[in-house]
């Protein structure tokens, strides 16, 4: 029997050139911020609504109200022959979420408020985009659409363009000592360096 020769194993995958223009290329980097600051706002705005809210029935003595009230809405969309809440995800929310709902609340409201900032300054911007797309996900299989799928779609392409989405921002000088780039502000690769896939130096 013949055996065929098994392919070589490259050492890394080459990234297609259109996928380096999108999510590497410095050049980008204002779509990117423009992206970046509006899914940071809409974070920002709404954590610091929940903190604030007069109230305080996310975070305070009445802490875990306001949640609780989201939680009961989410368990009533598991009947019928339409759910639109799924089954599994009715259980997580009445026997984890429910009896936790003061520490649910906590989480929730701080967590986009850290979001929303960290997107904003540009600070680990493809963790924090990865935690705004949790959430939105998380409140979407609680039923509830409002803006968590456009939310969720945006967060999705910052997670993918984590190298270049926070150029301007912290993460221009942060993500360098993680071996992402050599330093900040180098000039891009020239033509030829591109085609034979040069890092930004």
């Amino acid at each position: 029997m013949t055996t065929l020769p098994s392919a070589p194993t490259p050492a890394t995958l080459k990234e297609p050139a259109i996928s380096r223009l999108l999510f590497a290329d410095p050049r980008l980097a204002p779509l990117w911020l423009l992206l970046r600051l509006y899914v940071g706002y809409e974070w920002l705005s709404a954590g610091w609504g929940k903190i604030t809210h007069p109230a305080g029935v996310w975070v305070g003595e009445k802490a875990g109200t306001a949640v609780t009230g989201f939680l009961n809405g989410a368990l009533a969309k598991t009947g019928g022959d339409h759910q639109d809440v799924a089954g599994w995800y009715g259980w997580f929310v009445e026997n984890l979420a429910l009896p936790n709902a003061a520490a649910f609340s906590y989480m929730v409201a701080y967590g986009e408020l850290l979001v929303g900032v960290a997107l904003i300054l540009g600070l680990f911007t493809g963790i924090a985009a990865f935690f705004g797309g949790f959430l939105n996900a998380n409140f979407l299989l609680a039923g509830t659409l409002s803006s968590n799928p456009l939310l969720f779609i945006l967060a999705t392409w910052l997670v993918l363009g984590w190298r270049v989405a926070g150029w301007w921002g912290l993460d221009r000088w942060i993500l360098p000592r993680f071996g992402v780039m050599e330093r900040p502000g180098a000039a891009l690769p020239g033509p030829e360096e591109r085609r034979q896939g040069a890092p930004v130096r």
